[in-house]
């Protein structure tokens, strides 16, 4: 029970990654808040867990008035705030001559300015508690490009140095700021990406993802339980001297180029 006692605010929390931190957190001792834009899928989440543990709060993390519902109702329901998880993305793809100025402000409205409305209404509620810990989903994107995905890319780099700024700004009122990476992880958001390369490929997802992940290596993609165990982590209290903090949890991905995942492919051993 690592996380008894703590109060968290996960967004994006009727799916994927979310699903699977709310589950760690509550398992880990934690009560939850989850918000979303999809009240049916919190409901499902919700009645997952144990009761008494888990609220719920519908919303669109873009909009300042939303944002600041989820955090008062996390504070309503636990009293305190401690750990805010920014989970809540989207993935839209095209590149910079094709992809509608629309698209490219709702990605950062919901990437980067999300978590920034979210991290503005909870640190004055974590320094009331005496420190608390921020957890921003960003991604291997946030580090280096994917094709024809400048908006996803632009806002996950942004949301990488949003919370190194608040370690440094905020880490005097003893809150934690740090920020996740992941790279492929098996979630819807990743499926619908990979929809129109399977097509290419003449395979499945599922087979569009192994080839992709090939070069990887760990061969493979995550599940957000790989995750949720890195959040469950910085939430708790054995990362207390961690903030700034960039955590790759990408199978190795970062650290393999292009050429070397082609050798590495082909059996080379460098003696």
């Amino acid at each position: 029970m690592t996380l008894k006692g703590k109060v968290a605010l996960i967004t994006g929390g009727g799916t994927g990654i979310g699903v699977a931190v709310a589950a760690r957190f509550v398992s880990d001792g934690a009560k939850i808040c989850i918000a979303g834009r999809r009240a049916e899928l919190l409901d499902q989440v919700a009645k997952s867990l144990p009761a008494g543990t888990v609220v719920t709060c519908p919303g669109d993390v873009s909009k300042e008035e939303d944002a600041q519902r989820m955090v008062d109702t996390a504070v309503e329901f636990g009293g305190r705030l401690d750990v805010l998880v920014n989970n809540a993305g989207m993935d839209p793809r095209g590149s910079i001559t094709r992809v509608d100025p629309e698209i490219w402000r709702r990605v950062i409205d919901v990437n980067l300015t999300g978590p920034f409305l979210l991290m503005r209404a909870s640190i004055p509620h974590m320094i009331k508690a005496g420190g608390g810990s921020i957890i921003n989903i960003a991604s291997l994107a946030g580090t280096r490009c994917l094709p024809a995905a400048p908006a996803y890319c632009s806002s996950k780099a942004g949301l990488i140095m949003l919370t190194q700024q608040a370690a440094l700004d905020y880490g005097v009122h003893n809150i934690r700021s740090n920020v996740i990476c992941p790279g492929g992880v098996k979630t819807d958001m990743v499926d619908r990406s990979f929809g129109s390369l399977a097509k290419v490929l003449n395979t499945d997802v599922d087979g569009a993802i192994r080839i992709a992940a090939s070069g990887t290596p760990l061969k493979r993609v995550a599940v957000p339980q790989e995750v949720s165990g890195v959040c469950a982590f910085l939430a708790g209290d054995d990362s207390t001297f961690m903030t700034g903090a960039v955590l790759m949890v990408d199978g190795g991905t970062s650290v393999v180029c292009v050429s070397g995942a082609m050798l590495s492919n082909a059996g080379v051993q460098f003696q």
